[in-house]
């Protein structure tokens, strides 16, 4: 069993305090759903950049909206976990990334 990161990008920021603790209940609802495959629920993302080699900066260009770290069989099972993502009702994405774990 391994580590998958879920990438969001887009979805919808709530504009009223209802809209937000509708969005919660929905959050909190699926994290349910997925019970002890939460290895960490993640956060939203706020501001970002993007910094190369040489320390320049720029605007972050994939348009990441925040994570969250599942533990699955494989790659095939994580992604199914996507399932009923509120992050979908925004008409946002998810991108699935297996982990590596490397020892130091």
């Amino acid at each position: 069993m391994g580590n998958y990161l879920f990438a969001y990008h887009g979805g919808m920021m709530a504009d009223t305090d209802e809209q937000r603790q509708a969005a919660m209940q929905a959050w909190g609802a699926w994290f349910g759903k997925l019970g002890p495959a939460i290895v960490d629920p993640g956060n939203p993302f706020a501001g970002s950049t993007s910094v190369n080699g040489s320390g320049a900066n720029g605007d972050a260009s994939s348009q990441l909206t925040g994570y969250t770290v599942v533990k699955a069989e494989s790659l095939d099972a994580a992604s199914a976990l996507t399932e009923g993502c509120p992050v979908f009702e925004g008409g946002g994405s998810i991108d699935v990334y297996e982990t590596i774990e490397v020892s130091m």
